[in-house]
């Protein structure tokens, strides 16, 4: 019987020989993820104990937790917060990583993004493990099967094969290509169905633009999002990988809920303008619209690929004064990386604020706006007090209009910066 990516790996985690969409099954999660906020883990803790008699989680080793909210604390709730799950992973022999950054990339480079696994989290923007081949799920409350149970139970869902074809233009990044699916297919497009990604435009594209793509499946309405493993994929998840398994492949007369082809050849960059993420928009209708602020990190675009192209807009020159510009790299490991390279100089010396990896950026508990302000973004949402007041503005966009944002105090288009860097760099290849 022909199978989905999805099928398959559903289908071994639940012990069968194969699934159908529409299937009920008790499957068991390879990997249980999840990072700590009130209201889910301290539930799931609590509840587990009290309500079902389970003082031990079954096989611990398939649990990994995250301290990457509120960090560091500024409260003692907070830090109480963090102090019951640093205990409780003690006790139950699961490890609990903080201060490594954003949980979803940690997991990543820490090899639970393992090609052929299933994976859940009650967070929805774990799907970026997909760009490693992984089944990564966002479950919410129905996580907590996990921690008294060996397997939870799901419907399995229909699979939306997506293709992207032709060559992407300069200054276009993956954050453009996702949000223009949003805008060709519509936000409820995939509504809980898994997006099969492939396509010349996802073979050339890096591991992190992969990240950027899949992690914002929910965005389309989908459950998930997967792309078949393929060398570069493999090649990062060598000696990563927490578990032995094989990569998955779909089959080639697998059968599809609905095949889709687009081609991004004449995509120009974009903003997702408020104050909803399916609003996407060309970014030359807002080019010159005055801003006040500028994020650039969060799960989905705070990657070297990111910092690299902000660098490349603003070495050598200054933002504008007032304008505020904040830089949190998506891990800990990334932050080095990009030391490493002179990026974070760069990108100091233009007059950023650099902070260490949270996601606490992205929901507004940092850097909060007031009435009136206007933020460019590459957070994860663009709704009404996400990052502060309800009466402020939040424009998602790729990381070099960010930084060419920064520069005018405008929404910029960064395609002049970037060109010129380009020229920068192939006259010092020459002179060398």
């Amino acid at each position: 019987m022909p199978q989905t990516m999805t099928e398959k790996i559903l289908a071994r985690a639940a012990g069968r020989a194969s699934v159908s969409p529409g299937d009920e099954l008790l499957a068991r999660p390879d990997f249980v993820i999840a990072y700590d906020f009130p209201g889910y883990t301290d539930v799931f803790f609590k509840e587990a104990k009290e309500e079902f008699g389970v003082d031990k989680v079954p096989s611990p080793e398939r649990f990994v937790l995250f301290i990457d909210h509120m960090v560091p604390a500024t409260a003692p709730k907070e830090e109480e917060l963090h102090k019951v799950t640093r205990a409780w992973g003690k006790d139950q022999g699961v490890p609990v990583h903080e201060r490594e950054g954003i949980g979803h990339q940690v997991s990543a480079e820490l090899g639970y993004a393992t090609p052929g696994a299933f994976a859940v989290h009650f967070d929805g923007h774990v799907s970026q493990l997909g760009a490693f081949g992984t089944l990564a799920m966002g479950a919410r409350k129905s996580v907590l099967e996990t921690f008294v149970s060996e397997t939870m139970a799901l419907t399995v869902p229909g699979t939306v094969k997506i293709t992207l074809t032709g060559t992407l233009q300069p200054g276009v990044m993956a954050r453009d290509v996702f949000h223009h699916m949003v805008r060709v297919l519509g936000p409820s497009s995939c509504r809980f169905k898994v997006v099969e990604l492939c396509g010349p435009i996802i073979d050339d594209m890096s591991i992190e633009g992969r990240q950027t793509v899949c992690g914002q499946a929910m965005f389309l309405g989908a459950t998930t999002m997967l792309i078949a493993p393929d060398a570069k994929t493999l090649a990062y998840a060598k000696g990563r990988s927490k578990i032995v398994l094989d990569p998955v492949y779909p089959d080639p007369d697998a059968v599809y809920d609905r095949e889709v082809t687009i081609d991004v050849s004449n995509l120009a960059p974009i903003v997702v303008a408020p104050p909803s993420p399916a609003n996407t928009r060309d970014l030359t209708e807002y080019v010159g619209l005055e801003v006040h602020t500028g994020y650039l990190g969060s799960c989905a675009s705070g990657r070297l690929e990111d910092l690299r192209a902000a660098a490349d807009v603003l070495r050598g020159r200054h933002i504008k004064p007032g304008f505020q510009l904040h830089v949190v790299p998506t891990s800990q490991a990334i932050m080095s990386q990009a030391a490493k390279e002179g990026l974070i100089s760069t990108l100091v010396d233009a007059g950023a604020f650099i902070s260490s990896s949270s996601c606490d950026y992205c929901y507004g508990r940092i850097a909060t706006m007031t009435d009136g302000q206007r933020a460019v973004s590459t957070g994860t949402l663009n709704t009404p007090g996400r990052m502060g007041s309800a009466d402020s503005e939040i424009f998602i966009c790729n990381a070099a209009v960010v930084a060419a944002s920064a520069l005018e105090g405008c929404i910029a288009d960064p395609r002049p910066y970037l060109a010129e860097a380009a020229r920068a760099k192939e006259l010092e290849g020459s002179a060398a």
